[in-house]
């Protein structure tokens, strides 16, 4: 490997290790939000704010190029896929309990290996394999407090089935991007995409978005949407971009990983306390495998 993708690829970890700070911060406000706000009316405003947000940022550049509005059917798709995630994590938490989700969701990096194998043809090593697998368990172990008799009686409900089909499009999505790119940049990229999913999830959610008395919202949710909005989508997005662009599939969704860790120190700052030094094992095994995720860099 050349010194430049050398340098790309870090570039792209650094991205992610952005990305993992922002979701958690989603994690931490949207809890405090999930229940005072139809979920189909916030992600549908979600993504008209993000796409707001990013679509001023290109236009103040070098705006849209015509060779990116080619073959619109890559928003579409793109644009469904994510959305659509979104919509089966807020329908799933309806009954599956907070933990179980978030059990479910370290699932996700092993399936965008499998995506992007399918997708891009990109191979699996063995070391990358195992840092994976050490990453999950060091995230299960971090979620369930090193409880072994709580990792033993989570609950795979129906709630817990849907989240994990809107896993799977989380999963599939990373890779795609890969696919369907075609040399446009991650913000031009990220706007179409954002575009096309607030055009679907406006016509999916009009019936909540109507329903919704957005003038006497609690403040909390305001403050939840603008952050989703800009920090959780609109960064988040073009970050995602970024190092797909520059890291395979399974490196990309393993940074979902550090997700519990975050939300553990944002919780803590939130005036909820820590967790104790119980959760350190599991700390250990996820900075371990991404240590084996950094080393040797082979795209």
């Amino acid at each position: 490997m050349t010194l430049a993708a050398r340098r790309e690829g870090l570039r792209g970890h650094a991205a992610m290790l952005l990305f993992s700070g922002l979701v958690a911060g989603s994690f931490s406000l949207g809890s405090r939000a999930a229940n005072l706000i139809d979920p189909a009316a916030i992600n549908a405003a979600r993504f008209v704010i993000a796409a707001g947000v990013i679509g001023g940022v290109v236009l103040a550049g070098r705006g849209v190029p015509r060779r990116a509005c080619r073959a619109p059917w890559r928003y579409l798709l793109l644009g469904a896929v994510f959305a659509s995630y979104f919509v089966l994590m807020f329908q799933g938490l309806k009954t599956a309990l907070p933990v179980s989700a978030a059990a479910v969701f370290t699932l996700t990096p092993l399936m965008a290996a499998g995506f992007g194998w399918l997708l891009m043809r990109q191979r699996l090593t063995l070391r990358i394999a195992g840092a994976l697998i050490l990453g999950g368990l060091g995230a299960l172990w971090v979620i369930f407090r090193g409880d072994m008799a709580a990792m033993a009686r989570l609950q795979f409900g129906r709630g817990e089935a849907i989240y994990l089909v809107g896993c799977a499009a989380h999963a599939f999505y990373t890779p795609l991007v890969r696919k369907l790119n075609r040399g446009e940049t991650p913000l031009v990229f990220s706007l179409g995409t954002l575009v096309a999913g607030a055009i679907l999830l406006l016509i999916w959610g009009a019936p909540a978005i109507l329903g919704t008395d957005w003038g006497n919202l609690p403040p909390i949710v305001w403050i939840t949407l603008i952050y989703v909005s800009v920090f959780a989508s609109s960064v988040t997005f073009v970050l995602v971009q970024f190092a797909t662009l520059r890291l395979p599939a399974a490196k990309v969704m393993a940074y979902t990983y550090l997700t519990p860790v975050w939300v553990i120190v944002l919780e803590a700052a939130f005036g909820t306390g820590l967790p104790g030094p119980v959760i350190l094992p599991g700390i250990a095994m996820t900075l371990f495998a991404l240590a084996l995720l950094l080393k040797g860099e082979e795209g």
